[in-house]
């Protein structure tokens, strides 16, 4: 083979993949985060009262494709410094080192494993790693998924031990908290 004919190889070559790409990318092309109709929230109790408050919307990568789960993925984070429980003094508590230490912890971090069929239709779970501060742990989060235009309107939720990630040590706080996320993902 000439030096001519290689470089004309590789560039035959490097043509077919881009061409490959561009005709795979629309079928399995990301989706990502609409901040305005998106949401987290979640609920605790302290002294038996239950407390309620939100995050930001999440930002990151996902691919959803309900005819090929296995393809599916999240790649999502939010940021730890936008807790909101409506109460100002508790929320800049909330962002010190015994509770979400934002400061060096800025982002709360979710990357699934896999994600599933449910046991309906239009149900799923994904499988991943949930990290908080520097503790990280498998949750399962099931989650139904509606064709909204050219996107998906995702709604789920699950419920979380906060000691398993070090937030609020010895506190009054209830153990278990209870986290609804709804995310609209367009392409």
């Amino acid at each position: 083979m000439t030096i001519s004919s290689g470089r004309k190889y590789i560039y035959a070559t490097a043509g077919l993949l881009v061409l490959f790409f561009y005709i795979i990318r629309p079928a399995y092309g990301q989706f990502h985060p609409v901040s305005t109709a998106s949401t987290i929230q979640f609920s605790i109790h302290n002294f038996g009262f239950k407390v309620t408050g939100s995050l930001s919307a999440p930002d990151g990568d996902i691919g959803f494709y309900p005819d090929s789960l296995s393809k599916s993925f999240f790649h999502m984070t939010v940021k730890a410094e936008t807790i909101n429980t409506d109460n100002n003094a508790r929320d800049n508590h909330l962002r010190e080192e015994e509770y979400f230490d934002v400061k060096n912890y800025p982002l709360i971090r979710f990357v699934s494993d896999n994600v599933r069929a449910g046991s309906k239709t239009g149900e799923y779970v994904a499988t991943g790693t949930l990290t908080i501060k520097k503790k990280s742990k498998a949750i399962q989060l099931p989650f139904t998924a509606l064709k909204n235009g050219n996107g998906w309107m995702l709604s789920g939720g699950f419920k979380m031990n906060r000691r398993d990630f070090d937030i609020g040590g010895s506190s009054t706080l209830s153990n278990e908290l209870e986290v609804a996320i709804k995310v609209l993902a367009v392409k």
